[in-house]
């Protein structure tokens, strides 16, 4: 392999699914601001909204995980159209 391709902030960081806690460690140059504890290493620390432990296509679960409240607004706004017309 090539000597010197990578960037030099390569390093272990560790990405959190809000919707489940689940936490996974991966190699990456993402800046992150907070950090953890796990095992006793710390590890940068990357909050994730939806990852593929909780992903519908990747869990069989159609269960939408939604903490923006934008299925929310969707459904309201398009209701009206599904109602049979009088």
């Amino acid at each position: 392999m090539k000597k010197d391709i990578h960037p030099a902030n390569y390093r272990p960081v560790a990405f959190k699914d809000m919707s489940n806690d689940e936490v996974f460690i991966s190699r990456s140059t993402i800046n992150a601001k907070e950090t953890i504890d796990i095992d006793g290493v710390t590890y940068p620390l990357v909050k994730l909204e939806i990852t593929s432990s909780s992903h519908p296509f990747y869990t069989g679960k159609q269960k939408l995980v939604d903490t923006a409240g934008r299925v929310d607004k969707f459904m309201n706004r398009y209701a009206k159209r599904t109602q049979p017309k009088k």
